[in-house]
């Protein structure tokens, strides 16, 4: 069988070319997703880039081996998002789009979170296209853009049912966990509480109706409706001993236009951190009930938007990807995290799902966001062996 040309760039050294990426979200990743292209076709994969949330915005599906077969959909899929969080801390030390060692540290915005792995199945992708040796099942890698502002390009991908049935089943997402499996997250639902006054001079306040005023009695509503959130328990309440309860955080307030001005809007939004088990509504409906309480002058005045709903994620603990990637770190115990990924959309789309990634989440989203070579190095390993049980 023909080979094709073998990865270019070591790990690390393709680490440094995707940083260079500012993918920030909701910022243009083509530039990203036409190098990794470039450089896996090269490789003899196949690769198809997919329109994610807007023009500028790409998702990528690469596959190396055979088709997926439909009924077992066997094979494995490594999954990561392109985008990373804003960079602009004054604390950093170096320039965060040029990856930077210090010793064991590469340093650079993304490189824990989570251009790290994506580096890994990029290149664990590549080689498997270009060996030559035919695969009994494919493994694939799926490139999610705008992940980190609710998996928006995941939720695009988890709508084409074709594409999505074109794929294994197995996915390994590879968030930055501690090399630890985690085969369940909680959610993130947002929402957008609208207020609606009337706009008058400050010097005539009787002239209208100040928007800011009523967001007091809504901020006690939502107060309420947290307290009541508070006492909520589910099934998975115990594998999230520091907050087994869905959490409400009022996040941020906005309105008015000037100091001189009777405010005619102000916008409260809000998020709800929900557990595997729980559903939006269930979160919904206790808001509403006590937005219900208001004063009568501010009940209709009130309108609630969902923004997003970033459902929580729960893989089965026998699951095949749960049992086989816990065997090969010799993990015993089913662990849960309180972030949301993309696994929760991806597993809503009848995808099996576990998180596992090198990196710790505490260094990212922060300054001088850093990931170990050494790190890297076993994750690779680690890799190596869950493709060979999946794929060879």
């Amino acid at each position: 069988m023909l080979r094709m040309n073998p990865p270019a760039l070591d790990d690390a050294a393709l680490l440094a070319r995707l940083v260079a990426f500012d993918s920030v979200s909701g910022r243009s990743n083509v530039a990203l997703c036409d190098f990794v292209a470039n450089y896996l076709t090269r490789c003899g994969a196949s690769v198809e880039q997919v329109r994610g949330t807007g023009q500028d915005r790409m998702n990528l599906v690469a596959r190396a081996g055979p088709p997926a077969s439909a009924a077992s959909r066997a094979g494995l899929v490594l999954c990561g998002h392109s985008d990373v969080v804003p960079a602009d801390e004054p604390e950093w030390e170096s320039d965060p789009f040029a990856l930077r060692e210090a010793g064991e540290r590469l340093i650079g915005r993304g490189a824990c979170d989570m251009k790290g792995f994506v580096a890994l199945a990029i290149n664990r992708v590549a080689r498997a296209a270009s060996a030559g040796a035919p695969r009994r099942h494919p493994l694939c890698l799926l490139l999610c853009c705008d992940e980190e502002v609710g998996s928006l390009g995941a939720r695009v991908l988890a709508g084409d049912a074709a594409r999505i049935a074109a794929l294994p089943r197995h996915v390994l997402i590879g968030e930055p966990t501690g090399g630890r499996v985690i085969r369940m997250h909680k959610g993130h639902l947002k929402l957008a509480l609208h207020l609606t006054g009337r706009a008058a001079h400050s010097g005539l306040p009787h002239l209208g109706v100040g928007a800011i005023d009523g967001a007091a009695d809504v901020l006690f509503a939502l107060r309420r409706a947290a307290a009541r959130l508070a006492e909520v328990r589910t099934d998975t309440s115990s594998f999230f001993p520091e907050c087994p309860y869905p959490a409400l955080n009022v996040g941020l307030i906005r309105g008015g236009a000037a100091v001189n001005i009777v405010p005619a809007d102000c916008r409260i939004d809000v998020g709800i951190r929900l557990l595997p088990g729980q559903a939006a509504p269930m979160a919904l409906d206790a808001v509403r009930e006590e937005l219900a309480e208001l004063p009568a002058a501010w009940r209709t005045r009130v309108r609630v938007e969902v923004i997003n709903d970033n459902p929580p994620m729960l893989c089965p603990a026998e699951a095949a990807i749960h049992q086989v990637l816990t065997r090969i770190i010799g993990q015993s115990e089913s662990l849960g995290v309180s972030f949301a990924s993309d696994a929760g959309v991806l597993s809503e789309a009848g995808m099996s799902c576990v998180l596992w990634g090198p990196g710790e989440m505490d260094r990212a989203h922060r300054p001088n966001e850093f990931i170990t070579r050494g790190e890297l190095t076993a994750a690779g390993t680690v890799l190596d062996r869950l493709i060979s049980e999946f794929c060879a």
